[in-house]
């Protein structure tokens, strides 16, 4: 008798923990922490793919006489600082490290529109077919990158709204999940369109 009414009394224990659990939320935190961190991911790839194209790029344009010594140095140094910041999952919960991240990015990709709008001027390079399929494997991984940017951004926002709500707020507090970090842009407009570099004809 007592051994049943123990039984009874955890399995009961057991349902309400459950319920109450996902009342709170906190199946919600696991799923969008999880497509959070799947989101960010694929932002890294991204970011890495073009990080891989820089050195056959580079090596191309150095082929073409007199081409403009600044403006490669500019890319050379930028992808070094874009790659050399070490990203963490922490990185997703710290605004100040997210905020380098971003600035070494977006130097990289201005550096990048830099030499291929310079390259314009230089008609053999434009004829070159290595540098020609660089531009558009280029082009074709600035477009991935606002895509993954642009998941990532909307299942950071998910999980913040969760993160600040009531009553998932109190989930928050008592399992410690904070808001995390996003990519901020002057023009939230901007991040949805696809990058604008003229690659000629």
């Amino acid at each position: 008798m007592r051994t049943s009414l123990a039984r009874w009394l955890l399995v009961s224990s057991v349902l309400t923990t459950t319920l109450s659990l996902s009342g709170c939320g906190y199946n919600d935190f696991q799923r969008l922490d999880e497509q959070t961190s799947s989101a960010w991911s694929e932002v890294l790839n991204q970011y890495q793919r073009r990080a891989d194209l820089v050195p056959n790029l580079v090596a191309t344009v150095k082929g073409e006489a007199n081409f403009e010594q600044e403006t490669l140095t500019r890319v050379i140094e930028a992808r070094a600082k874009a790659t050399s910041i070490q990203v963490t999952p922490e990185t997703l919960n710290n605004p100040e490290a997210m905020q380098k991240f971003q600035a070494a990015q977006g130097e990289l990709g201005s550096a990048l529109s830099r030499l291929l709008v310079v390259s314009e001027n230089y008609p053999a390079l434009k004829a070159n077919q290595g540098f020609a399929d660089l531009r558009v494997q280029l082009e074709g991984t600035e477009n991935r990158i606002t895509v993954a940017r642009n998941r990532y951004i909307k299942a950071v926002q998910e999980y913040n709204v969760l993160s600040r709500s009531f009553p998932s707020n109190l989930t928050a507090m008592v399992f410690g999940y904070k808001p995390k970090a996003n990519f901020s842009v002057a023009n939230e407009a901007a991040i949805s369109a696809p990058p604008k570099v003229d690659f000629g004809k």
